[in-house]
């Protein structure tokens, strides 16, 4: 059985969001407290919040309202263990027509396509989401 944490957690956001709860709690790791951070600059999540101590560590992401234009509406899993997809700067293109947001992993840390850009970074593509 394998066991990937981002993908699990970018579904729980997603249903979380089109059944209209306000936050979700979910298992903390390195690479979750770093999604979140992303998808909160991004304006995707309003905030995230560490929970528990030494064995129960969570991670409580508060969520947008459904009737806010910039909450999550779909994610889709773009590089996974069997196949990895990396793009380079010039291959960075806007998703949805800029309503969304491609999660990226570069030597500089997660940024968004938009942040990737700027800095003139690629790496690989996490997921994207809108």
């Amino acid at each position: 059985m394998v066991k990937d944490n981002l993908s699990n957690f970018i579904v729980v956001l997603k249903n979380a969001s089109s059944t209209d709860k306000s936050s979700v709690l979910f298992p903390q790791s390195k690479l979750i407290l770093a999604v979140a951070e992303v998808l909160q600059r991004a304006g995707f999540v309003k905030s995230f919040t560490k929970k528990g101590k030494k064995r129960g560590k969570f991670v409580e992401v508060e969520l947008l309202e459904k009737a806010d234009p910039s909450a999550i509406k779909g994610i889709k899993r773009i590089s996974v263990r069997s196949k990895r997809i990396y793009r380079r700067t010039a291959d960075l293109r806007p998703i949805r027509n800029g309503f969304g947001a491609a999660i990226i992993s570069t030597n500089q840390g997660l940024l968004t396509n938009k942040e990737a850009r700027k800095q003139k970074l690629g790496g690989e593509v996490l997921f994207e989401i809108w």
